[in-house]
């Protein structure tokens, strides 16, 4: 009885209470991280804030990460220090957040999010149990038992090389194991985001879920229905862009959260999406990318999510004797006008996949002055690179793609003879068509182009 109610007073799941076991502190041989695996902020920061007085860790990912052997793209640290007082120390810095007070400390090119140890207690919650505010300062072992996953509760001091670790979150590492702190299903109304990022991790870190852990995500799902569609946002960036997309998205169905929680992704995943070629490439593409440290275009990645939606009702539109470009506008306008309702897409990006996908109708007319126009579209080059993915998942000819690059890298004289290639082989000015139009009404030949005006 009296077990019972220390495990519903801790919010600990049956058999979290034994695993909850003593502190484990970790040597150097034991875990393999040295101080100079870290980042010069990270460093620098740490050792300011112990050389003051105060307890100082990296934590979280970073510590994880490092153990794994993967290089961390960022670092967060731990201290017993207030905001204020971490603010006062460090002249590039400053407070943020309402729910956490956090303070971001800027070095050179890199920003250190540094937090205070987080108390047992919480603030304020809502009526689902949802954590409303979230100021309560603690210890170090506190602050462990508030974080979510065990692998993510580790703390690592540079000072002395040793790995901190209250939740057996190195055996749950070595394990390939995600295991929630506590009680999941109350960690889960707590924060709803927590059950996605439990889906992120376990397909980005190849890890399975702990039954335990697993078992409340489905009938919790419609949490996640009342959060800012902002921050809903941000966390499907977060899947995206973690370098292993597809993956994400498979485990967000196997976990009964691919409906009804991303309007976006929605549209995304029908039954039809495993068989949508360019909607792999693209994803493919956006890993490779990120895996080799090349910039990513947020607007670029989310035009060939939607591609699918826009294309069929192109296609749809031209083959009931619509022109391209009229039919691909109308197809985007009812792309957009989802979007408005229920995509949540902020403008900065989909003015981006709009410009993509309108240009995709150009790349046809490659007649007379239109291809030097073209070119200096500002969007032209993420066009290109959108044809390209276009081509390689077989929607349109790789005879066309070798023209434009070609076209790209030619000198006057080049380019002229590319444009007469063209000419011979499929069109006629769009000039000249119209003036045929005006003098006679006949209808062009079947080879002209149907590449929309600008």
């Amino acid at each position: 009885m009296i077990r019972k109610l220390i495990r519903k007073v801790l919010e600990l799941p049956a058999g979290m209470a034994k695993r909850r076991g003593k502190l484990r502190v970790y040597p150097l041989p034991q875990h393999g991280i040295r101080r100079d695996q870290l980042s010069s902020a990270a460093l620098r920061v740490t050792s300011r804030l112990q050389e003051a007085g105060y307890s100082a860790y990296v934590v979280g990912g970073a510590v994880r990460d490092l153990m794994l052997g993967v290089s961390p793209k960022d670092f967060d640290v731990a201290t017993n220090a207030t905001p204020e007082q971490v603010h006062h120390l460090f002249r590039r810095s400053r407070i943020i957040g309402r729910r956490f007070r956090i303070v971001h400390v800027m070095m050179g090119p890199e920003t250190i999010e540094v937090t205070t140890f987080r108390g047992g207690s919480v603030d304020d919650t809502n009526e689902t149990g949802r954590i409303m505010a979230d100021n309560s300062f603690g210890s170090q072992e506190e602050d462990a038992h508030r974080r979510d996953f065990t692998v993510n509760a580790l703390f690592y001091d540079p000072s002395d090389e040793t790995v901190i670790d209250y939740h057996h979150g190195v055996k749950d590492l070595h394990a390939k194991k995600l295991v929630m702190i506590g009680q999941p299903a109350r960690r889960y109304q707590e924060d709803p985001v927590r059950m996605l990022r439990a889906v992120r991790l376990a397909a980005k870190l190849g890890f399975e879920i702990d039954d335990a852990t697993k078992k409340p995500i489905r009938a919790h799902a419609h949490l996640l229905k009342k959060e800012p569609p902002a921050r809903l946002f941000d966390e499907l960036l977060k899947l995206l862009m973690s370098g292993h997309a597809y993956a994400c998205l498979k485990k967000l169905r196997e976990e009964g959260l691919a409906r009804g929680v991303f309007p976006l992704l929605d549209a995304v995943m029908d039954d039809k999406a495993g068989d949508d070629p360019f909607l792999r490439l693209s994803l493919d593409s956006t890993d490779a990318r990120l895996r080799a440290d090349k910039p990513i275009s947020v607007g670029f990645l989310l035009a060939t999510l939607l591609w699918r939606q826009v294309n069929q009702g192109w296609q749809k539109r031209i083959a009931a004797g619509e022109k391209s470009l009229p039919a691909l506008m109308s197809a985007i306008a009812d792309i957009e006008a989802e979007q408005d309702n229920d995509f949540a897409i902020p403008r900065r990006f989909s003015v981006t996949m709009r410009e993509i996908w309108t240009l995709q109708a150009r790349f046809d007319n490659r007649t007379g002055s239109r291809p030097y126009r073209f070119l200096e579209q500002p969007r032209f080059r993420a066009a290109y690179d959108f044809l390209a993915l276009r081509s390689e998942a077989g929607e349109v000819p790789r005879e066309l793609v070798e023209w434009w690059e070609r076209f790209q890298r030619a000198d006057g004289a080049e380019c002229e003879r590319l444009i007469a290639e063209a000419k011979e082989s499929g069109g006629e000015e769009p000039a000249k068509k119209r003036r045929r139009r005006r003098s006679g009404g006949r209808r062009r030949s079947e080879g002209a182009s149907e590449g929309g005006a600008e």
